[in-house]
């Protein structure tokens, strides 16, 4: 669905800077494990976006891949092909929209990133699960959080992916780095998170993952119960 703004022409109405990153003792592969395992009580922050009732709802699963790199935690993200009917372009996870023969919203999330950008079943490690976020779209996403073991070898789908990249897992769990935003006036208004990622481009240009959205939102939810 073509976006009628560029979010990244909106003003920054705030920075949740007054918030505690989630400490780093809890974002290596054995606490991530062992959090999963004990899951804390807790409560999604985002749930779901301003619907626009344009179709039925469909479920969905996404991959919140966390690629082991020597002792650090990454998160795997797409860039969205630019001819694509929902989202184009966007930073996403790999994911979709279940099938008939997805045994489970797991089978989904694993199906979806094998296809889109090559990343085997074998390297991944699945954790669990956080609770559903419903887009503007209406797509109920679940997202499926897991470890992925380094070794992988990617194949994108030029179709459905123009790049893959990774973010330092710790980058994305402290608020400082969360910015929010907002579109529309009155009871229009849509509220939405940004993370935008510095990074370089291959000529060493300056350039900007710009994760906001869905994507934001879930990385949000997780920052809520790896803080909990």
């Amino acid at each position: 669905m073509p976006l009628r703004f560029d979010p990244q022409l909106l003003p920054v109405l705030a920075i949740d800077d007054h918030l505690p990153a989630v400490p780093t003792d809890r974002l290596s592969a054995p606490a991530l494990r062992e959090r999963f395992e004990r899951a804390p009580v807790w409560q999604p922050e985002l749930v779901v976006e301003r619907m626009q009732g344009l179709r039925a709802p469909v479920h969905a699963s996404v991959l919140l891949p966390l690629v082991v790199r020597d002792g650090e935690i990454t998160v795997l993200f797409t860039q969205r092909a630019e001819h694509l009917s929902d989202h184009p372009g966007q930073i996403s996870f790999p994911g979709g929209r279940a099938e008939a023969d997805d045994a489970t919203v797991v089978a989904t999330a694993l199906r979806e990133a094998q296809e889109e950008i090559g990343l085997a079943p074998d390297f991944v490690q699945v954790l669990g699960t956080l609770p559903t976020y419903t887009t503007v779209t209406s797509y109920i996403v679940t997202p499926v959080v897991a470890l992925v073991q380094p070794g992988f070898t990617l194949c994108i789908d030029p179709l459905e992916v123009s790049e893959v990249f990774e973010v330092p897992l710790a980058f994305l769990m402290s608020p400082a780095h969360h910015r929010r935003h907002a579109v529309g006036d009155g009871d229009e208004a849509r509220e939405f998170l940004s993370m935008p990622w510095p990074t370089q481009a291959a000529d060493g240009s300056p350039k900007c993952h710009f994760i906001w959205g869905a994507t934001a939102a879930m990385l949000r939810n997780f920052y809520r119960f790896l803080s909990a």
